[in-house]
């Protein structure tokens, strides 16, 4: 089952530029794979200074997190906010995203989830190159 970018916007707090990703590829109860291409919008609302760090990467990460939280509950309320709680073993292999290829896929694997929290594994690729991989906890708040 594969998603677009406004029915992203329904799951994730995220609305308007600030949803970073284009779509969901695909997804089952423990994975997730997602699809951006705003990591190229000179209007994308995490550039500074004309450039998108590759640490931004964390926050395409977080959205196909919450995303596939919602996905994967049973009640796919939209939380009222996503708290990033703790970044783990990330590795920035690039500088910036901004200079990646054409499209990005973010991919993320839940390794535990509390219904309030999870914690996932995820590396965001551009082709074949990783362009930064690590782990991370989510705190949603409920609507």
């Amino acid at each position: 089952m594969s998603l677009s970018q406004a029915e992203i916007a329904q799951l994730i707090p995220h609305t308007g530029t600030m949803c970073l990703l284009e779509s969901v590829r695909q997804w089952d109860a423990d994975r997730i794979v997602c699809t951006a291409v705003s990591h190229r919008d000179p209007a994308n609302p995490l550039r500074r200074d004309g450039m998108l760090p590759a640490v931004c990467g964390v926050e395409y990460a977080a959205q196909a997190m919450g995303a596939h939280g919602r996905l994967a509950a049973k009640d796919r309320t939209k939380p009222a906010a996503g708290y990033l709680a703790s970044l783990r073993e990330v590795v920035l292999h690039v500088e910036r995203l901004d200079e990646g290829g054409d499209q990005l896929t973010v991919e993320v694997r839940r390794l535990a989830d509390s219904g309030e929290s999870v914690m996932c594994e995820f590396t965001i690729r551009s082709a074949e190159r990783t362009l930064l991989s690590g782990r991370a906890t989510l705190l949603l708040e409920a609507a």
